[in-house]
């Protein structure tokens, strides 16, 4: 078991921490690019769009 007795305030605190910087970490992969990044990835989206849309059947 444990050596001593175990702060629960203590625990509480760093269960709150590392759940904050995870949800940090998480905003930081889907908000931190650079305005090329999102403008670099707008355009591949809307290429990849156009070819789709070009490639639709069209209904008779």
């Amino acid at each position: 078991m444990t050596d001593g007795p175990v702060n629960l305030n203590r625990v509480r605190k760093q269960r709150a921490r590392a759940e904050r910087q995870a949800r940090a970490d998480q905003n930081a992969a889907r908000f931190g690019r650079t305005k090329a990044q999102k403008i670099l990835e707008e355009a591949e989206a809307d290429k990849a769009r156009r070819t789709l849309d070009q490639h639709r059947r069209e209904e008779k």
